[in-house]
This record gives structure tokens, sequence and C-alpha cells, in this order.
């Protein structure tokens, strides 16, 4: 008997987001590379319930409820009172969120000076693949939309006096 090697693949978290997006059903998904240090996006990105309601205008509010480690839990509040409780993981370049009905993720990866940024969404029903064509008839994808924003906060608050 032979001892059998696995592959293996080192990603950085863009790329294992962009891996994730492939083969979910349905996911909208942007990326690009932004004028900002690494460390001037991940503070927008890791800033969940400050931030995050910028990002993403469908949601007004999000609180952390829970934190382990890397693993927390929130609590988003929609534009229109819907509500959703979210286990993420949050880690540097890192944030994957779940709730019964919604799937998102965030990464970053420095390229020198600049910084790789991702961010992917869907829905987690039956024919959320469906809705995805929709989603890019209506105007700029959904996700290029949430790079926008980020790349606009991440260099505003980059000029707040310390």
């Amino acid at each position: 008997m032979t001892d059998t090697i696995w592959p293996e693949a080192d990603l950085d978290p863009v790329r294992r987001l962009r891996v994730m997006a492939a083969v979910i059903p349905g996911a909208v998904y942007a990326e690009d590379v932004l004028p900002l240090s690494f460390d001037e996006v991940w503070a927008v990105a890791a800033d969940l319930e400050n931030e995050f309601p910028r990002l993403l205008t469908d949601v007004r509010t999000m609180r952390i409820t829970r934190a382990d480690g890397e693993r927390l839990e929130a609590l988003a509040r929609g534009r229109f009172g819907q509500r959703a409780r979210f286990d993420v993981v949050l880690r540097p370049g890192w944030c994957w969120m779940q709730s019964r009905f919604l799937l998102g993720g965030m990464a970053a990866a420095a390229e020198a000076d600049r910084t790789r940024f991702a961010f992917m969404g869907t829905l987690r029903v039956p024919g959320a693949r469906l809705l995805h064509p929709l989603s890019h008839a209506l105007g700029a994808s959904p996700g290029s939309r949430v790079i926008h924003r980020m790349a606009r906060r991440a260099s505003a608050r980059a000029q707040e006096p310390q």
C-alpha cells in the first residue's frame, strides 16, 4: 500500500473567496485593487458594527452579540425591519458571514502598497442562481457598489486625524 499525498493549495483570502463564489449558486462577486494599504482597508471591513451598514445599504444596523476569538455572532437589521442572526468568522483579511438565508464574505490581500479587496454575497434559498442575472440587469453589480463604498470609506477614515 502506498501513501497517498493529497494536493494542497495555499490561497490568499481573496483567492479563497473567489473560489467559494465560483461554487456557490447565484453568488454575486466583485474584486478590485484599491490604492490604499491593507490596514486602511481592513480597518473598515473589520468594523462590522459601524461600517458594514455603510457598505451594504440594505443593512440598517449590525450588532455583535457574542465573540469568542475569531468567531462572532451578529444580529443584523434590514432597511425594512427584517432581522437575521449571523455566524461570523473574522480574522485579518477574511470575513465570512452566514445566516439562515444569506451568505456573505469580504477578503483582502496586500499587493505592495495597495490592497486587493473582494466581496461576495448570495441568498441561501432555492432558485438563488436565477436572481444573479437580474441583479446585473438593474445596473452595476451589487458587489461593485460595495467595493466602491469600501474605497470611499477607507479613504475617508485614512484622512481622519488619529
